[in-house]
């Protein structure tokens, strides 16, 4: 069964440029949440890759100093 975090791994609804910074991450998500056994760690692995995502997405959203 998938782990209910799973759906915040999702990238395609994003434009193209933030779909690139998402979409390992995804890739990665999937693989663990279908390769580890439930528990608490797989569950704080998966939160803290969610944490990276978010902030890097964030960060490809800044705009650059001019």
């Amino acid at each position: 069964m998938t782990s209910p975090i799973m759906k915040y791994f999702t990238y395609k609804h994003l434009p193209a440029h933030l779909q690139e910074v998402s979409r390992p991450f995804g890739i990665l998500a999937e693989a663990m949440d279908g390769t580890l056994p439930d528990g608490p760690e797989k569950s704080a692995g998966l939160r803290k890759l969610l944490e990276a995502k978010d902030c890097l997405v964030r960060a490809a959203l800044e705009k650059p100093a001019a």
